[in-house]
């Protein structure tokens, strides 16, 4: 029985992932590697839950493999390995194209108010209560250098976690030690902050897509948390310092 069938739930359960599944996961991406002895115990009873509760769907022709899922479930439980399983809920399904899809949608530029809309290449997507999309060659460049600043599963469930108290505004549902307003001080700012030297031609150590919007700024700054901390730290060191709160510390220092 292959993985990818049990997901597609045409057999009984599964059982858990054996220690030879999860030694290859382990081997795939030194970000995995990085991790203390029980931080990846954790991760993988969490990544059991993950495959056991969502569901992943292939497109454009693009074949799963059992390590593709593993890996995909390993990046997407990173977020959530010290905030719990829950902040996960709301949404089931991942959807994987080979590389990148083209998507038609509106945007709106807060800056003007600007309204256009057009066709789209993207490599990630999360929808509302909908599902997570992936590109697959994006995913492997992210296990094979996890620490460029890069990581589209992190960034697109960073998204979903932001979705969570509702509006997808930057400020995600908040565990009891970070207050709203203490996140909203210190996140604006920073992303105010980057907005102005993107307009004015700057260059930055956050990429320049998070200047879009509150969200993006939220979701782009959680990749570098988990894929290049000091860079976060020398350009937003208060934001880095509030996302370790939130995360729980980066092992990539």
């Amino acid at each position: 029985m292959s993985l990818v069938e049990w997901l597609a739930g045409r057999f009984r359960p599964r059982p858990r992932i054996t220690d030879a599944e999860w030694n290859a996961v382990l081997g795939r991406s030194r970000l995995f590697v990085a991790l203390d002895a029980g931080s990846r115990a954790r991760l993988r009873a969490l990544c059991e839950r993950f495959l056991a509760k969502k569901t992943f769907s292939a497109a454009a022709g693009h074949v799963l493999s059992d390590d593709q899922c593993l890996a995909i479930a390993a990046l997407a439980c990173l977020p959530v390995l010290n905030l719990g399983f829950d902040w996960l809920a709301g949404w089931r399904e991942i959807i994987v194209y080979p590389g990148e899809f083209r998507v038609q949608r509106e945007h709106h530029d807060e800056h003007t108010g600007v309204v256009t809309e057009g066709e789209d290449d993207l490599i990630g997507e999360a929808w509302e209560r909908g599902p997570v999309i992936l590109s697959w060659a994006d995913v492997a460049t992210d296990l094979e250098r996890p620490f460029d600043g890069f990581n589209v599963v992190v960034h697109e469930i960073a998204h979903k976690l932001d979705m969570l108290d509702g509006a997808s505004d930057g400020v995600p549902k908040l565990p009891e030690t970070i207050r709203r307003r203490e996140w909203i001080e210190t996140m604006q700012p920073a992303y105010d902050r980057l907005a102005r030297d993107v307009d004015r031609g700057r260059e930055t150590y956050i990429d320049p897509y998070a200047a879009e919007s509150a969200d993006e700024f939220f979701a782009v700054v959680s990749e570098l948390h988990f894929s290049a901390h000091a860079d976060l730290k020398r350009a937003a060191p208060s934001v880095a310092a509030l996302l370790s709160r939130f995360y729980g510390p980066s092992s990539n220092y």
